[in-house]
């Protein structure tokens, strides 16, 4: 049984991060909260994100927190990573699965009722849904869908789920409640002047929502 806990999940975004750096942003979000750190470059190459993955994982040695990386295999075993999450435009998610081997998270992201009935638990951990609300920091993402949205793709899977897509924490509420074991967050904590009290907040409006 792999030990993740969904409950706040940060997407490490290279330009928002940029003042802080994507390292020290994680590192400080582990302090103030974060369960799960997701390495998210789109324009960097495979030896790039190794490099900064190593980093990563150095950084946050200790903390318990499962380090994954978005989209790229070859870095994920390189670095030696907890998991990798995958899209519906990316590797096959039992292609990934053969790649990764048994133990590694596999996280796969969902935006229809039909993808999410689809999933083959024994090849899929987990699911990102997605995405809420419209965010910059994916231009490319499919219509929204709301909390109405996420709540019918959740009850669809069979696995637990993370919402992602323009998410504050103010919305930690509203998606525990839609049936989401967390929320993936981007701008909420990378770019933000105090990451680790950013973080904190999210997660105390996690525990709020549990009560």
């Amino acid at each position: 049984m792999k030990n993740f806990d969904l409950s706040v999940y940060l997407v490490l975004d290279p330009d928002l991060c940029r003042e802080i750096g994507m390292v020290e942003t994680a590192r400080l979000a582990v302090e103030g909260g974060a369960t799960i750190v997701q390495l998210r470059d789109k324009h960097a190459d495979t030896a790039q994100i190794i490099e900064t993955g190593r980093a990563l994982k150095a950084a946050l040695a200790g903390a318990r927190v499962p380090l994954i990386v978005n989209d790229d295999v070859e870095a994920a075993i390189a670095i030696g990573a907890a998991g990798l999450h995958v899209g519906q435009s990316d590797m096959v998610a039992a292609i990934a699965r053969e790649r990764i081997g048994r133990d590694m998270i596999l996280g796969l992201s969902v935006e229809t009722e039909e993808l999410a009935q689809r999933i083959d638990t024994s090849v899929v951990d987990y699911v990102g849904i997605g995405p809420v609300f419209a965010t910059v920091t994916k231009p490319d993402h499919k219509q929204p869908i709301g909390f109405d949205g996420l709540a019918r793709i959740v009850a669809a899977a069979p696995v637990p789920a993370v919402a992602i897509g323009g998410i504050k924490a103010e919305h930690a509420g509203p998606a525990l409640a839609a049936g989401a074991r967390g929320i993936a967050v981007v701008s909420a904590i990378c770019g933000q002047p105090d990451p680790k009290a950013a973080t904190r907040r999210i997660a105390e409006e996690i525990e709020r929502a549990r009560a």
